[in-house]
């Protein structure tokens, strides 16, 4: 079941020069280190002149959605959900 949560959160991010990328790697929520093992998504939008990124995913059984606000440089833990099958 997929919870809204919009806290803030501190995200590492990696950048990679010869595909011209950068995505999250880490994610750091509630005193813990999440290792992002895939990103399924990304897209951006704008609200007025503030350009956000939006990033889907996934760290071992959990789904996060994260947002980067281009204007304060902050991140934003938007929900999250248990992946697991079982």
């Amino acid at each position: 079941m997929t919870q809204i949560i919009k806290e803030p959160v501190s995200v590492i991010l990696a950048s990679d020069s010869q595909i011209r990328k950068t995505r999250p790697s880490y994610l750091f929520w509630k005193s813990k280190k999440y290792s992002i093992t895939k990103v399924a998504f990304h897209h951006t939008y704008r609200r007025g002149q503030t350009l956000f990124h939006v990033y889907s995913v996934l760290s071992s059984q959990l789904y996060f959605k994260l947002i980067f606000n281009t204007d304060s440089l902050s991140w934003q833990l938007e929900e999250f959900s248990d992946v697991s099958l079982s």
